[in-house]
């Protein structure tokens, strides 16, 4: 009885600084806050600005973090900081048919992220993250966008996460 009394309370301590989700918290982390991430894709060559996609993005940050860990979420002086651009968000033909017209598109959607650890600087990092989702050419972008942020989103997010939190 005491040794399942024991190594229940190891299991509880322990899950303070790992989650089920593969997350690694590092020790004495408790909050995390998530800085708007600014559009900036129209500075790119090729690049459109595609209004509401920074607030979008920010929030998709935000939520796969209340998601996969057990951080509070707060405005300031955060244990972990994610801030970052929006450098790219364009769409590409990808394939042509016989006529030498666009048979696929790719949306593509590029973020440089900072990530800060305020309690262990050698855990921060800048680096960018991206990913893409392709549609009929036939189809308007904007009867997919929804479901291609949704894919593009989480991919991104989860890249970011996984760079940042489970270091894979």
């Amino acid at each position: 009885m005491k040794k399942a009394v024991l190594l229940l309370l190891l299991l509880a301590v322990g899950c303070k600084y790992y989650s089920f989700t593969g997350a690694s918290i590092p020790e004495g982390v408790e909050t995390v806050q998530v800085n708007f991430f600014i559009n900036d894709a129209a500075n790119e060559v090729g690049s459109v600005f595609e209004p509401g996609l920074d607030r979008n993005f920010t929030n998709a940050v935000q939520e796969m973090l209340l998601n996969q860990t057990n951080l509070d979420l707060t405005t300031v002086n955060g244990d972990l900081i994610y801030e970052g651009e929006i450098v790219q968000y364009m769409v590409s033909p990808m394939s042509a048919t016989a006529e030498q017209t666009a048979a696929q598109n790719r949306l593509s959607m590029a973020v440089n992220v900072r990530y800060f650890n305020t309690l262990d600087d050698e855990d921060s990092f800048e680096k960018r993250f991206s990913f893409f989702y392709d549609f009929d050419a036939a189809v308007q972008l904007q009867s997919v966008q929804a479901e291609a942020h949704e894919v593009i989103f989480e991919r991104i997010t989860q890249d970011i996460f996984n760079e940042s939190l489970a270091k894979w």
